[in-house]
């Protein structure tokens, strides 16, 4: 097979290997760890399953948009590729900006700061009892530990991703075989729910949507799917209708296996106390090793990749220049890394609570998605006769629906966020920042020596980061 013309991407991707790296980027955290959150703050087992349902649903619809894209514009970079195209290089940088400040390092930060919850619960420790710096203290030498090891250059292989894969997956399935058929449980649990306070249900939707978030990684293969006009709605379809099956499976399970009070009070711990419970003690640590798998290598994969993204836009000229240099020797992006470790440290004691990271991180990568995806009905208008291997079903309706339904979620979970007891101004702190990203721009562009400008223009080329 010869290589496409322009630095295109090979068309390799069928309709299985599609699904399986949108299911694998997808399923992280948020599943395993979120349950006892949604238990304790949403007392009524059928608001929660409603927003598994629909907010999977409001996925699906971003996906099909952003496939779009995707094919349209199939270049390393994915959603700033996008952003760029349709609103100018300053959203470009904008973007940038977000990612290597606010979202890489939060979701980097959650994933370390659940890690450190999983390898305490294993060694026995109660949660609440241990001192407050124990948790942030153990998440940020994960991170450290990480950072250096894809500073030298290390990285997992593609069968070692894929063994985590197969995995998280198989957790998945066997929590709900063993909830629905091997446990003492009832379906009375799914009766008697109380109301639920508006001011919480943000704080649901939250973490339902760290969850599915990862979606948006079809926009990093359509350029490289076979035959795309045909199989790109069909791998985020079934890609996507297994990942709502399985989350929906598995709360189904768990509500069933025990009451949403008894789950509210393990909080973090709902599969192993399930599995332990019904089985023995032995395969509730068996499936906590199984969970921090898939966490290790869901954390893995962001602290390898994340950097990358900033390492591309510096490439392209788009944010300042130190973050495209690569290590003369391990031929790694340092500057992108050492910031993203330590921004994510930062966070980690600062917010040290991993609702917290993984609302902060919602809110603002959310926000930057109503513009990825928005970007389908501009582009539309502003290049109208570019090719589009593959077009959004539904159109206009399903990039509309993913918007009207993002910003009804994003302003339920802002508006819960400071009407709680104890006010939680993080998603406004990180939306000021994600602001500020735009004067940042223009001191950028305007410092930048001009001929520095021209010399980034004629040095751009195509592709990612560093091998």
């Amino acid at each position: 097979m010869s290589v496409p013309a322009g630095g295109e991407l090979r068309r390799v991707i069928g309709f299985w290997g599609g699904t399986a790296l949108i299911i694998g980027i997808t399923i992280g955290s948020g599943i395993f760890r979120k349950p006892g959150t949604l238990a304790a703050n949403l007392p009524n087992p059928w608001v929660i399953l409603g927003l598994w349902s629909g907010l999977g649903a409001i996925c699906i619809f971003g996906a099909l948009a952003v496939a779009e894209l995707a094919s349209m514009l199939p270049k390393t970079g994915g959603s700033y590729v996008f952003l760029r195209a349709a609103y100018g290089d300053s959203s470009a940088f904008v973007f940038g900006w977000i990612y290597l400040m606010i979202t890489a390092p939060a979701g980097v930060g959650a994933l370390a700061q659940f890690f450190a919850e999983l390898l305490l619960g294993v060694l026995g420790y109660d949660l609440k009892l241990i001192p407050h710096w124990v948790i942030p203290t153990i998440a940020s030498g994960a991170i450290v530990v990480l950072s250096v090891a894809n500073l030298l250059g290390a990285a997992w292989g593609s069968a070692i991703q894929g063994l985590f894969t197969f995995i998280k997956v198989a957790a998945l399935c066997a929590i709900m075989l063993v909830g629905l058929f091997l446990s003492h449980g009832s379906f009375g649990h799914f009766g008697g729910g109380r109301p639920v306070e508006l001011g919480k249900l943000g704080g649901g939707i939250a973490g339902v949507i760290w969850a599915y978030d990862g979606w948006i990684a079809v926009s990093m293969i359509a350029g490289e799917v076979v035959a795309p006009d045909k199989l790109m709605k069909r791998i985020i379809v079934f890609g996507m209708a297994a990942i709502v099956f399985l989350y929906v499976g598995a709360n189904i399970a768990y509500i069933y296996a025990m009451p949403l009070g008894q789950m509210a009070d393990v909080k973090a711990s709902v599969p192993q106390k399930l599995m332990s419970d019904a089985l023995s003690p032995g395969v509730g640590t068996a499936i906590t090793f199984c969970i921090m798998c898939s966490v290790l290598g869901a954390l893995s994969g962001c602290v390898l990749a994340k950097p990358r993204v900033s390492y591309a836009l510096a490439q392209d000229g788009l944010t300042f220049r130190f973050l495209g240099l690569a290590h003369p020797r391990w031929s790694s992006p340092y500057a992108a890394i050492l910031i993203q470790a330590a921004v994510a440290i930062v966070l980690v004691f600062v917010l040290n609570d991993f609702d917290v990271l993984t609302t902060y991180f919602v809110v603002v990568e959310w926000f930057a998605l109503l513009f990825t995806v928005g970007a389908v009905i501009v582009l539309r208008k502003k290049m109208p006769d570019a090719p589009r291997p593959y077009r959004t079903p539904g159109y206009p309706w399903v990039p509309l629906l993913f918007l009207l339904g993002t910003t009804v979620g994003l302003a339920a979970i802002v508006w819960g966020e400071i009407h709680q007891e104890k006010p939680n101004y993080s998603p406004l702190w990180g939306l000021l920042i994600a602001a500020s990203g735009f004067p940042i721009f223009w001191i950028w562009k305007r410092l930048r020596p001009p001929q520095q400008f021209v010399a980034e223009l004629s040095d751009r080329r195509p592709g990612g980061g560093p091998g």
